[in-house]
């Protein structure tokens, strides 16, 4: 567990592959309850810890995750967060940035990606879908070609628009799947058994302080991302 932010109202790590931001049925320890723990011992708290999740990633990706250490910062991320969730595209409260080491190169070097997406529940997976689609969602991104090697590009993404599995799902309809997202079509699973598919940073209004706050990860130690964007951290 890396620390990357941390004050009296805001708690930020950068997730490794496999952690779960809150608990599920697998019943694995999840990262809000170790940092619990951590603020526990670290502060002598006496009695339970108050520690709010205003959002998460999922299990496979990897990057900053926010979580709020008082109520009021809680209060607010969760208006923040569901602003941007609801297409509120011209907010400038918060804004994620994310990489990707896809399969191929992308048609352009950058492009806005405009779809419509429904999400099956039993698969746990998106699909694009057309406009008017019941229960279908407005998906909006933007990405750039930061290096491209011989089988693999490194994209950077801006989500406009919040959904589910979003990144994933609109890369791989350009036919650049995420490496290792055998969901969306890679061509095989990563060793450890998760995708490529990293949080970068997170540039956010501080829900007490007002201040802009912009909260950066460094990338998984795996060799291939050094090899397509040397010294990036």
């Amino acid at each position: 567990m890396t620390i990357l932010y941390e004050d009296n109202h805001l708690l930020a790590v950068n997730k490794a592959v496999g952690e779960i931001v809150q608990g599920d049925k697998t019943g694995d320890t999840p990262l809000c309850e170790t940092l619990k723990a951590y603020i526990k011992d670290k502060y002598n708290k006496p009695g339970d810890v108050f520690l709010g999740v205003p959002h998460r990633l999922d299990r496979p990706t990897t990057g900053v995750v926010l979580f709020a250490r008082t109520s009021k910062a809680l209060t607010r991320l969760n208006d923040m967060f569901r602003a941007k969730s609801a297409e509120a595209l011209d907010s400038a409260d918060v804004s994620k940035t994310y990489w990707a080491i896809v399969q191929g190169q992308p048609p352009t070097p950058e492009a806005t990606l405009d779809n419509y997406l429904l999400r099956n529940e039993k698969q746990n997976k998106s699909y694009i879908v057309r406009p008017g689609t019941r229960d279908a969602k407005h998906a909006l991104l933007t990405y750039r070609t930061l290096a491209c090697g011989d089988r693999y590009s490194l994209l950077e993404i801006h989500l406009l628009t919040g959904r589910h599995h979003q990144i994933r799902c609109q890369l791989a309809a350009i036919g650049c799947p995420v490496k290792g997202d055998l969901k969306y079509g890679a061509r095989r699973s990563n060793p450890d058994g998760g995708i490529c598919l990293h949080a970068r940073a997170l540039t956010l209004t501080h829900p007490v302080a007002r201040t802009t706050l912009t909260i950066t990860a460094p990338t998984p130690p795996d060799p291939l991302w050094q090899q397509l964007f040397p010294h990036q951290d």
